[in-house]
């Protein structure tokens, strides 16, 4: 392991690693435990995925020990972005989470949040908010003592070259939508272009944010999203994610971390 439990000034604890099966069994054992803590806090655990890389490498929670000693029963599982298109499309987060992850450990079906494929991406984004609502109406997912947000247990995000996370994408509208808890967006800068999102205010009110980046490709950005950098960077995505009484991680790879600034470390 390259670098582990270093705090980064006010962008939250740094978790390097030399290999991405370092990274993953990291990912796993981080995810477990927070499980754990919350089904003993509260009897469940809320948690949201999103798409591309990150549930390969959440895929070790699948194996033992994890298969066997998390309790899966426990688990509400929602997603922070989805792509409006059908369930068995290869766009599909859903899909990816299922065939990567849910289909392989004992979840609770109707436990699984997803969105409602047959509509439109405002109809999606609407409905989904409405399920939320009647789930933290339940205490299924907890509220933000701060504001009337859900405050999910863990919301896990990756990040692209451009620093987007979830389908808030640099420059664009949604970035500044404060009252809605999912969003909607139908011009989305990489194809499919219709998907739904967790807006900024939903992600900062978790308890915990993982931001799991993996790939030299990724560098800049991830050096824009968490070094002490010119103000424009304040804009972008991913530094937006600033949970306001929840925890930062974040979970990279030696390609994703080359670019950051060593001075800025300082060790928790």
């Amino acid at each position: 392991m390259a670098l582990s439990g270093v705090v980064c000034k006010d962008r939250g604890e740094l978790r390097i690693h030399e290999s991405l099966d370092e990274l993953s069994t990291d990912l796993a054992d981080y995810i477990a435990e927070l499980s754990e803590a919350s089904v003993k806090e509260r009897g469940v655990f809320s948690i949201a995925l999103s798409g591309g890389s990150l549930i390969g490498l959440m895929g070790k929670l699948s194996e033992a020990p994890y298969n066997r000693t998390v309790d899966w029963a426990k688990w509400y599982i929602f997603w922070a972005d989805e792509r409006v298109v059908a369930k068995n499309h290869t766009d599909s987060n859903y899909k990816l989470a299922k065939d990567g992850l849910l289909s392989k450990v004992p979840i609770i079906p109707s436990h699984v949040h997803s969105i409602n494929d047959a509509v439109s991406a405002e109809e999606a984004a609407s409905e989904y908010e409405f399920v939320i609502r009647q789930l933290v109406k339940a205490r299924m997912v907890s509220v933000s003592e701060v504001s009337d947000c859900p405050k999910f247990d863990l919301i896990l995000l990756g990040m692209g070259p451009d620093g987007h996370v979830a389908s808030l994408f640099p420059n664009h509208a949604v970035l500044n939508e404060k009252s809605e808890w999912v969003t909607f967006i139908t011009d989305s800068p990489k194809p499919p272009p219709e998907r739904i999102t967790f807006t900024l205010p939903v992600i900062n009110s978790a308890s915990n944010v993982a931001m799991v980046v993996a790939g030299e490709a990724k560098s800049e950005a991830v050096h824009l999203a968490i070094d002490n950098v010119e103000p424009d960077c304040s804009k972008l995505p991913a530094r937006m994610v600033q949970p306001t009484t929840g925890k930062l991680v974040w979970f990279l790879d030696k390609g994703a971390a080359s670019k950051l600034d060593g001075d800025q470390f300082s060790k928790s």
